[in-house]
C-alpha cells in the first residue's frame, strides 16, 4: 500500500499543529557552548556511558567491574569531574576499549565545506537526461550531527526531456531560483516559482512534472541518516 503523503502550510498552521513546530524550533541556535576546554569532562562522561549502554550493563555491573564507587561512576557520566588515568585505565578494560576512545568526541573535527560562485561538482544521478545539470554544492562525512546533507543546484534546459521520478530515504528540501516548474510529491502536484520552496518527506516519488518556464533552476538539499546508503 502506497504510503499518504501530507503538507503543512506552515502560515495557515492550526491549534494542534503549533505545539509540533515549537517543539521543531525549541534549539537555540545562538546558545554557545561553554569554551572546549570545559567540556572535555562531558565528552569523557558521554562516551563512557555510549559504551556501557553498547555492552548492556548497567552502572552497578560497571562500579563491580572496576571497582570504581557508584556515585564516582555517575558524576563520571554527568562530566562533574575529571576522572584520573588510573580510572579512565580501569574504565578501557571494563569496556574492552582503548583509553583514547574516550576521548573521540573531544577531539572531532568540525568540517566546513566552502563553494566559490559557479563552481561545485558536476555528477550524474540516476534518471539524469540531457539538458539536466547536477551540481553538488558540498559534502561532510562522518560529521558529529548524524545526518549526511547534500545540497545540489539543479539546472533544466531547453534540451531537458521527460524527467524521471525519485524515491528515496531521507528529507528533502527544494528552494526555487529561476523560471517555473509544475513538481510532483506523492498524488499532489506544485507550481513553483522563484522564491517558493517545498520540503518533503523523499519517501513518497516525486520530481519535475512539468517545465513551465526555462531555463529552471532550483536548490535540492537532501538529508538522510549518515548510517544509511547513499542516494542515488
Amino acid at each position: 500500500m502506497a504510503k499518504k503523503t501530507a503538507e503543512i502550510d506552515i502560515g495557515r498552521t492550526t491549534d494542534d499543529e503549533r505545539p509540533a513546530l515549537k517543539a521543531a524550533f525549541s534549539q537555540d541556535p545562538h546558545a554557545l557552548r561553554e569554551p572546549k576546554e570545559n567540556n572535555l569532562e562531558i565528552a569523557i562522561g558521554h562516551e563512557v556511558r555510549a559504551f556501557r549502554k553498547k555492552l548492556g550493563i548497567t552502572v552497578t555491573d560497571l562500579a563491580t567491574a572496576t571497582g570504581i564507587s557508584l556515585g564516582m561512576l555517575s558524576k563520571i557520566e554527568n562530566g562533574n569531574i575529571s576522572p584520573s588515568l588510573t580510572t579512565l585505565q580501569s574504565l578501557s578494560r571494563a569496556l574492552g576499549v582503548p583509553v583514547t576512545a574516550f576521548f573521540r568526541r573531544y577531539e572531532e573535527v568540525r568540517n566546513a565545506v566552502f563553494v566559490k560562485a559557479g563552481e561545485g561538482v558536476e555528477l550524474e544521478r540516476r534518471g539524469t537526461r540531457a539538458g539536466h545539470q547536477y551540481k553538488l554544492l558540498g559534502h561532510i562525512d562522518n560529521n558529529t550531527a548524524g545526518v549526511i546533507v547534500e545540497p545540489y543546484l539543479i539546472t533544466l534546459t531547453a534540451d531537458s526531456d521527460t524527467f524521471p521520478a525519485f524515491q528515496h530515504e531521507g528529507m528533502e528540501f527544494l528552494y526555487m531560483l529561476e523560471g517555473e516548474v509544475v513538481y510532483r510529491h506523492g498524488d499532489r502536484l506544485f507550481t513553483m516559482q522563484p522564491g517558493d520552496s517545498l520540503f518533503f518527506d523523499a519517501d513518497a516519488r516525486h520530481g519535475p512534472e512539468e517545465l513551465v518556464k526555462l531555463p529552471i533552476r532550483y536548490l535540492s538539499i537532501i538529508s538522510y541518516p549518515q548510517t544509511r546508503g547513499t542516494i542515488s
